[in-house]
């Protein structure tokens, strides 16, 4: 069995290696578009693998990926049956190929939002990194038509040594165009990208504080780093009592990859995430809930022993390293993460917070019951908030009201959860 505390939150479904660009950077090391792809799961297939999810694991966040998902003609067929599941569905894309036709379909069929990639505000600097001139162009006229209907969407931004210094500006061409959310993702030189070269240690520190120190200056826009554990230690250091680290820990912030988190190729195999490429069972042979609650190389990340110096870091319990760094330096995924310039000072182990146990917090019931309709890959996050918001107010009941305006904050008042079945999701 899999420990509350190791549920699936995410799984991202790579339907195609084929896409529209060249990226640099790409994990996958994508075929060109007209590749032909004879392996690739099925439309019924995947439906019958979202079955399974929404029978064991229906509070997952589900993330189809490619390539580029959009050269899939059966695309809205699978957001369709997912929704009918009750299943958040949401697309990671380019955002080139984003029409306002197929906009409105991709809505129309139950998505419930896309990640859009853009690496630089310099049309020519993106268009280089993506391999192909005009994409820049193209992904700008895609937002403008997810924003006219309404589409929830997020922006991607990958960073490098040549854009790290673009980090505050694509929070603001964030705000303005009206995304919910960005990640920025720190890049794992695995497939294509081993040709592009990792950001150097210093830029990956600098970037981080600079991350926290934007999403505690906008607090109405999600801000965070992808596949950057070191955030949770550089948190601490900046400010050890600050909510941020009240709210968090290993749930989302270190390595989540075979505890919260896995992926399936467009071959149906299973791994750890995009970046670990050694799969534990292929999903045309075992059953995906089999995989995710048996394989040894999940149960040996949720209890992950570490060596070298993230062995006996006193943030291990706050980051842990990046697993899959290592493997991609040629070593096992227990290594030491060799990209973190830390070094550990033979402290004691800092825990991160579970609970806020001592803080005497009461639920109201109608705010118990509001918490219990919002996603469960979600609502460990926001209990914490929560809990943290009303910690700070110097209150201890927690009511609606509290919820409302934690996320007014954030969301407004269109909130994903709060939306009529139309939406995807059940009030």
């Amino acid at each position: 069995m899999v420990a509350d505390s190791d549920q699936l939150q995410i799984i991202a479904i790579n339907l195609t290696r084929r896409c529209n660009l060249a990226c640099a950077h790409c994990y996958l090391d994508a075929d060109d578009l007209t590749t032909p792809s004879p392996n690739e799961l099925t439309t019924d297939e995947v439906k019958g693998l979202l079955d399974q999810i929404a029978l064991h694991h229906d509070q997952t966040m589900v993330v189809l990926t490619g390539g580029e998902p959009l050269i899939r003609k059966d695309l809205e067929a699978i957001c369709s049956h997912g929704k009918q599941l009750g299943l958040m569905l949401v697309i990671g894309s380019n955002g080139a190929l984003l029409t306002e036709r197929r906009v409105v379909s991709l809505k129309n069929a139950g998505a419930m939002g896309i990640g859009i990639s853009v690496d630089s505000l310099d049309a020519s600097r993106h268009d280089a990194f993506r391999g192909k001139p005009g994409s820049w162009h193209k992904t700008m006229t895609g937002i403008e038509h997810c924003r006219k209907h309404g589409l929830d969407f997020q922006i991607h931004f990958s960073i490098t040594d040549n854009n790290y210094h673009e980090i505050k500006d694509i929070v603001l061409f964030a705000r303005l165009s009206g995304a919910r959310v960005v990640n920025f993702f720190f890049i794992i030189c695995t497939g294509r990208a081993e040709s592009v070269g990792d950001i150097s240690a210093h830029h990956y520190e600098a970037s981080i504080k600079k991350i926290i120190q934007l999403q505690q200056q906008y607090d109405d826009l999600i801000i965070r780093p992808r596949c950057a554990p070191y955030f949770k230690r550089i948190a601490w250091q900046m400010a050890p009592d600050s909510a941020l680290n009240r709210i968090s820990g290993m749930e989302g912030d270190g390595c989540i990859a075979g505890s919260h988190y896995c992926r399936v190729t467009p071959e149906g195999e299973v791994t750890a995430c995009p970046y670990i490429e050694q799969s534990v069972g292929n999903i045309r042979q075992q059953d995906f809930h089999s995989i995710w609650t048996t394989a040894p190389d999940f149960l040996s990340l949720r209890n992950p022993q570490l060596t070298g110096k993230c062995g006996y870091c006193e943030f291990r319990k706050l980051c842990g390293g990046c697993r899959a760094r290592p493997l991609a330096a040629g070593g096992h995924i227990m290594d030491e993460d060799a990209s973190c310039d830390y070094l550990p000072q033979g402290k004691d182990v800092i825990q991160p917070v579970t609970d806020f146990a001592g803080a005497d917090l009461v639920w109201s019931d109608e705010a118990h019951k509001r918490l219990g309709r919002i996603p469960g890959f979600l609502r460990a996050m926001i209990k914490k908030r929560t809990e943290s918001y009303v910690i700070d107010l110097g209150e201890q009941l927690i009511t609606v009201e509290h919820m409302q305006q934690l996320s007014a904050r954030r969301f407004g008042d269109d909130l994903p959860w709060k939306r009529p079945p139309s939406g995807g999701l059940e009030p």
